[in-house]
Parts: structure tokens; C-alpha cells; sequence
């Protein structure tokens, strides 16, 4: 974890990122540091050099509306983005939604995914801590030990680079999932804890956090590979839950009658008939997803 203030790492992160070209200024001289200089932003946004640095620094942390636009813009930040930047600045709705917070899945939600025997289907917490999940989705995640939280299935368990086929694009994904978590709660302690854990634990994950990237969950497709059934190519989108807003539905699909629809239904026999065997684990499938993982 950086030693500056949210706000001051994200801004030095994003002008980082950024070549003189991106922004319309011409390459001159030789530079020192990676990306725009301060008073290129400064220059671009508006504002003096002096009141920049503060921002960086963390001397500054109230700018006014106009600033952090101006920023947006300066800084070529996409909506997502300027999101995080302006819960950055308004603590005070990231402490609101802070409050909210809660690790239980809904009896009602439970009924639900465990009602949909096609589709993979689990809750997400906001450090992608799996709260709950169908059937089908612990059959697909059964390679993992355990399967109990996204980034630490991508970053730490071998098993994550044969299931994720497209690795670096999940990765990148997980890690901007994050730092959109932690505009909205940057005080969350379940958040710092699995942030400290992975950026210990994985060089990789320790750069990406670096970058400040942003990027809420969408729809998207996903090529995974299931050590039993193959290759599996899926659509899935995610869901804000009413009621519990900190809260996701994830849904992964597959195309009717193609070979990933087939290779769902052959996981979800072996899923059945493995319960069959085992009486126990069937009572407890969902009711063991739906608490955070130590």
C-alpha cells in the first residue's frame, strides 16, 4: 500500500500513463519522468503548477467541482474513471455506502440462482469474495482451492492461468475491479486485506494496482477451460443487488445449443450425481459459499 493519499496516488498514476502526444503537446527535451509533468496537467486542467502539486501531495483534498472535471478532462478519464476520482474527493459518500455493508446473501437470492441449473451463477462481495454461489458455478470453480475470492483465484492459484485462457485480460479486469471497490470504501478493511495479501504475494498484481486502473463489472465474454469438460466459451453480466448495493450477481451463459451449453449440462450431471453420493454437500452448496472467506 502506497504512503500518499488515495486521491495524490491516483492523480500521479493516471498522468503517468499518459505521453505528451495523448494530449495534443509536442515531445521536447529529454524526460526525467514517466508521463506528463506536473505542470503539463496543471496546464491542460486550468490551474496553477503550485495547486496541482498540493492535489498530488495530498495537501489538497477538497478541489471544487470545476477542478475535478477539469481534471477528468486534463487527465482523459473515461466514466468510470471520473467516478472513482469523484468518490475520491467525497469521503463522505464512500463512508455512506462503507455502512451498508454486510457479507450475508439473501435467502431470496439464494432461491434464485439455485433455480437456474444452466448457468453458472454466485454473488459477489465487493473484494470479489464468492458469498454465495449455484451448484453449476462451484462445479466450474471445483479446480480451485479454495474457490473463495476472484483476484486470489487469478493472482495465487496455479490452477488460474489454465482456467482463465485469457489471463492477462482477466487479471487487468480483477485488479480495476478492485480499485473501483475501493473508490466507493477506501477505509473497508476487508479490501486492504486483500489488496496487502496479493500485492505481497504477486509482483504482477503489485504493478497493476500501481496503475490505478478503474472498470466496474460489464458484460463481457470469457474464454475458461474446466480441467473436466473443456473449453468453454461464455457471456456473463453482472448485477447490482437491491438491497445489498455493495453486492453482485454474476451470470455466466452460454449460446443455446453449442458446445458450452453441452459441456454445462455434462458438468452439471457429474454436479448431481456427485450430491447424489454425498447427501451432506447438497444441503450445504449454497449455504457454504454464503460467508467470507478468513
Amino acid at each position: 500500500m502506497s504512503d500518499g493519499t488515495p486521491l495524490g496516488d491516483f492523480l500521479r498514476a493516471r498522468r503517468e500513463t499518459l505521453k505528451p502526444e495523448d494530449v495534443g503537446l509536442p515531445e521536447y527535451g529529454r524526460r526525467r519522468v514517466a508521463g506528463l509533468r506536473r505542470e503539463e496537467v496543471a496546464m491542460l486542467a486550468g490551474m496553477s503548477s503550485d495547486y496541482y502539486v498540493r492535489l498530488e501531495q495530498g495537501r489538497e483534498s477538497s478541489p471544487s467541482p470545476q477542478v475535478v472535471e477539469a481534471l477528468a478532462r486534463a487527465l482523459l478519464l473515461d466514466p468510470a474513471a471520473t467516478e472513482h476520482l469523484w468518490r475520491l474527493v467525497q469521503p463522505s459518500a464512500a463512508r455512506a455506502w462503507s455502512g451498508v455493508q454486510g457479507t450475508s446473501v439473501s435467502p431470496q437470492l439464494l432461491q434464485l440462482m439455485d433455480g437456474w441449473s444452466t448457468s453458472p451463477a454466485f454473488a459477489l462481495g465487493p473484494a470479489l469474495d464468492i458469498l454465495a454461489c449455484n451448484t453449476l458455478a462451484a462445479a466450474l470453480h471445483e479446480g480451485f482451492a479454495p474457490a473463495d475470492n476472484l483476484a486470489r483465484m487469478v493472482f495465487l492459484d496455479p490452477a488460474g492461468r489454465d482456467f482463465y485462457q485469457e489471463w492477462e485480460r482477466a487479471a487487468h479486469s480483477c485488479v480495476a475491479e478492485l480499485r473501483a471497490a475501493y473508490g466507493h470504501d477506501p477505509e473497508s478493511v476487508r479490501l486492504s486485506e486483500v489488496v496487502e495479501e496479493l500485492s505481497s504475494a504477486s509482483p504482477k498484481f503489485a504493478d497493476l494496482w500501481s496503475r490505478h486502473d478503474v472498470k466496474p463489472k460489464t458484460q463481457e465474454g470469457k474464454h475458461l477451460r474446466h480441467p473436466h469438460v473443456g473449453d468453454l466459451y461464455i457471456q456473463f453480466s453482472a448485477f447490482t443487488v437491491n438491497g445489498a448495493p455493495h453486492q453482485q450477481l454474476v451470470v455466466y451463459q452460454a449460446e443455446p445449443a453449442s458446445t458450452t451449453a453441452a459441456a454445462f449440462e455434462r458438468l452439471r450431471v457429474q454436479a448431481d450425481q456427485a450430491m447424489a453420493r454425498t447427501p451432506e454437500a447438497a444441503a450445504g452448496a449454497l449455504s457454504a459459499g454464503n460467508k467470507r472467506p478468513g
